[in-house]
């Protein structure tokens, strides 16, 4: 019920976010652990990105267009439209981060974050515990694959050049979420998030293409 209950909540503060860049962050030297990304934590981050990325191309790459528009069910997600919900999850997605960084530090994000990194590592790549997407991450049908490759990596490349240039406080940075289960996420937690959420996703896409119905070459 709880790892239901995390995606649901997750994926309705999507609505909240905000395209408005990064125009100011407001720097303050916490007292207790370090609020920036450590080492390892960018290079996790920067891995689980390409990887994700890699993993998603790799396997439309060769998809004819009726493979990639096939939905085994009137009510079941395409390849195509499936792909088309990991591109717009993501700008919904990073637009998290760049609220929480518009606002002041949150000078209890260590105590109001704490396990929920490694609690998003557990129940996101996972397919249990699906939930309906809200509006604004359905997917259309109307993108070619041609379209969604060009978009896809587009947005892939700027998460991927904040990821490795950033050096702001981000886990000090924080969004109240307004469910008990959530609470709070900090803007580290919003951007692992992006290929935490490609990973789920990838493994709906290899489930489309596994199905009996899938048209074959």
């Amino acid at each position: 019920m709880i790892r239901k209950s995390l995606i649901t909540f997750a994926v309705t503060l999507l609505l909240c976010s905000s395209f408005n860049p990064v125009d100011r962050v407001i720097a303050q030297q916490p007292t207790g652990a370090n609020p920036k990304m450590s080492a390892e934590e960018k290079t996790r981050v920067i891995k689980l990105l390409k990887d994700s990325e890699k993993e998603t191309l790799d396997a439309i790459a060769q998809l004819s267009d009726a493979q990639w528009t096939f939905k085994a069910a009137p009510d079941k997600w395409s390849v195509g439209e499936t792909s088309e919900h990991i591109l717009l999850a993501e700008g919904l997605l990073f637009a998290q981060v760049t609220k929480a960084l518009n606002t002041a530090p949150n000078p209890d994000w260590e105590a109001k974050t704490k396990g929920k990194t490694e609690f998003l590592e557990q129940v996101m790549p996972s397919r249990t515990g699906k939930a309906q997407a809200p509006e604004a991450i359905v997917p259309t049908g109307k993108l070619t694959k041609t379209e969604f490759i060009t978009r896809f990596k587009e947005v892939r490349t700027n998460t991927m050049k904040f990821t490795e240039t950033t050096d702001l406080p981000l886990k000090a940075h924080t969004v109240e979420h307004p469910f008990p289960v959530f609470n709070t996420l900090n803007a580290y937690q919003w951007l692992i998030y992006i290929p935490l959420h490609n990973q789920r996703h990838n493994k709906q896409i290899a489930e489309v293409m596994a199905n009996a119905g899938f048209p074959r070459k």
